[in-house]
C-alpha cells in the first residue's frame, strides 16, 4: 500500500513542477513559451492557458498534500511504540532461574544468592562471605625501547 502511494506521490511531485514551469510568470514569459515563440501558439490563448494551469496547479497540490499527510500518518501508525514486555520471551536453562538478570548474575559473580521469587518465603540468612583480600594493582606493562 505505501509503496503504491509512494508512486503516485511521485507521479503528482513530477506533475506539479511541470506545471509550475510552464505557468507564465509576472514580469515575462515562462518556460511555456508567450503568443511570440513557436510550438503551439494556437493550441490554447494566454486566459485560456492560464485558466488551465491554474487548476492543474491547484488540483495537484491538493493531490500533493493528502498524499503527503496519508503517507505520513501510514508511517506513524507503522512505527507506533512497542512494549519491551512484548519481546521478554527469554529462555533460562533448567537449575538456573533468572539467568538473563544482570542483577543477579553479578551478585552471584560477588558470591551473594539472587533474590528469592516474588510469594516466596525470604531465605534464612546464611553466613556471611569472608571479605577478599585486595590484591595489589599491577603496573600496566609498557613497551621498552631499545
Amino acid at each position: 500500500m505505501q509503496t503504491v502511494l509512494i508512486s503516485i506521490h511521485l507521479i503528482v511531485v513530477l506533475g506539479l513542477i511541470a506545471v509550475v514551469l510552464l505557468q507564465r510568470s509576472e514580469g515575462g514569459l515562462g518556460l511555456g513559451g508567450g503568443s511570440s515563440g513557436g510550438g503551439v501558439s494556437g493550441f490554447m490563448t494566454g486566459r485560456g492557458q492560464a485558466n488551465a494551469l491554474t487548476r492543474a496547479t491547484a488540483i495537484l497540490a491538493a493531490l500533493f498534500f493528502a498524499t503527503s499527510m496519508t503517507l505520513g500518518v501510514l508511517s506513524h501508525r507503522s512505527a507506533a511504540p512497542r512494549s519491551i514486555l512484548d519481546g521478554a520471551g527469554t529462555t533460562t536453562p533448567a537449575g538456573q532461574p533468572n539467568a538473563g538478570n544482570l542483577l543477579d548474575t553479578l551478585r552471584q559473580q560477588q558470591g551473594g544468592t539472587p533474590p528469592a521469587a516474588p510469594g516466596a518465603a525470604a531465605p534464612a540468612p546464611s553466613a556471611a562471605p569472608a571479605p577478599v583480600a585486595p590484591t595489589a594493582p599491577v603496573a600496566p606493562e609498557a613497551p621498552q625501547s631499545r
